[in-house]
């Protein structure tokens, strides 16, 4: 199998000219810009490079932070054979070659660096097929995973590599690359300085991204500055990276919920908005509101459930975009509500003490006993009726017989439930005194 990374730019003055992402490639890891919380001296690759002692790896991160740079880098600071291949486009056979080709290789006193790109993408299968190779030290693994590798990949491939977490260009990071697009340039970018940060914000923290604006911007024949409104109208926006079925959907609801659960209205419409705005479904949205308002909420606001409903019945007759602003108003109410997880907490402690007690029948005073057999069976004997209480209330056991009686329910002192503590204590000294009696 050829050499995978054989150069794709032989020297030919015919040949098209390189796009500027490719020529502005770091040469040394020192190049890398970005990723200082992995190859500074004391992060964890300067460490292993220092030590001489590298590591198979899962380089977790967004697209555009340099994780092929880097693998492609660790390659020649460590003098290992380079070869790279895409999740997408290998197949088994593909991967037999590679391995047949490294292990000769390796016979030869060479070593290999494996570069797998999207490694989240083979099947368990084919991510089991590499522990052989890894553990013999065929070959060094540095697999690329924009997912979160704790759900896309094995845990016997997880146990054989150390996952480091790459991190989104900030603005900083991104003004240094586009510095150093202007050297490579030799000109400086048409921009006014509003211009220029509109242009990096455009790039959603993806270098590979900037470097392609910047010189989409470059090739204009203009011979005037461009303000903010000149450059809109001649760039899209990048769209946001959202993803709803992998890991930026989690990340983003959890945000959502989170913002909501911590009474903050302005952070919980701006993870709403950036939800909506990555195309999320606003029914799964109505319906995880809904949920916030249950189990955050519960009984210290009644009302907060019903308004999540109607919110969602509003958005389903209005559709989007008008719909999605009772949604918005949804949020804003939950998260300046009184909250109060004490039904969900009650609820969790009494489906396990069911499950502990198993199949204990209820006690037969408050069994009914619609048969002779079952009245001469003791069904519904005793019972009484709390309506014929003075004050309404029996104090009799409603939990089976020889069953310590749970307690589950503690409201708080916030909102509603603090009414309904001051009549749960009503009740629960009620019934000491009967029992007393």
């Amino acid at each position: 199998m050829a050499d995978l990374f054989s150069d794709p730019h032989p020297k030919d003055a015919k040949a098209a000219p390189r796009p500027l992402a490719d020529r502005l490639r770091p040469r040394t890891l020192a190049e890398v810009i970005g990723q200082d919380q992995l190859l500074g001296p004391d992060a964890p690759l300067g460490a292993m490079l220092a030590s001489g002692s590298l590591s198979s790896l899962i380089l977790w991160g967004p697209p555009g932070v340099g994780k092929t740079t880097i693998a492609r880098l660790l390659a020649a600071e460590t003098d290992l054979h380079f070869i790279q291949v895409s999740a997408i486009f290998t197949g088994v056979p593909d991967l037999k070659k590679v391995f047949e080709s490294a292990r000769l290789r390796r016979q030869n006193g060479k070593g290999t660096l494996l570069f797998v790109d999207e490694i989240h993408r083979f099947n368990k299968a084919q991510q089991d097929g590499f522990l052989p190779h890894m553990e013999d030290g065929t070959i060094l693994l540095v697999g690329a995973t924009t997912e979160n590798p704790s759900f896309e990949l094995n845990a016997a491939l997880l146990s054989r590599a150390q996952v480091l977490v790459l991190k989104r260009l900030d603005l900083a990071d991104l003004e240094l690359l586009a510095q150093r697009a202007e050297r490579e340039l030799g000109k400086p970018l048409p921009l006014t300085g509003a211009a220029r940060e509109a242009l990096l914000e455009m790039a959603d923290g993806d270098g590979r991204a900037v470097l392609n604006l910047i010189e989409q911007v470059a090739a204009w024949a203009t011979d005037k500055v461009l303000d903010t409104d000149a450059l809109t109208v001649r760039l899209m926006r990048r769209a946001t990276k959202y993803d709803k079925s992998g890991d930026e959907h989690y990340n983003l609801i959890s945000a959502l919920h989170k913002s909501v659960r911590g009474s903050d209205p302005d952070a919980a419409l701006y993870w709403l908005a950036r939800m909506l705005a990555g195309g999320e479904d606003p029914r799964f949205l109505a319906r995880r509101i809904t949920r916030m308002a249950v189990e955050d909420i519960g009984l210290a606001d009644p009302q907060a459930q019903t308004i999540c409903l109607h919110a969602w019945e509003t958005y389903e007759r209005l559709g989007s975009p008008e719909g999605e602003l009772a949604l918005a108003q949804a949020v804003t109410y939950l998260a300046l509500a009184p909250k109060s997880n004490a039904g969900y907490a009650a609820f969790k402690a009494a489906v396990a003490a069911a499950r502990q007690t198993g199949s204990e029948p209820p006690p037969k005073h408050i069994l009914n006993a619609p048969t002779r057999l079952m009245k001469e069976q003791g069904y519904g004997k005793g019972y009484a009726y709390d309506h014929d209480a003075d004050d309404g209330f029996s104090g009799q056991n409603y939990f089976p017989d020889g069953m310590k009686r749970g307690v589950y329910y503690q409201p708080v002192e916030r909102g509603y439930e603090r009414e309904l503590k001051k009549r749960l204590d009503y009740f629960v000294n009620l019934r000491a005194k009967r029992h007393d009696g």
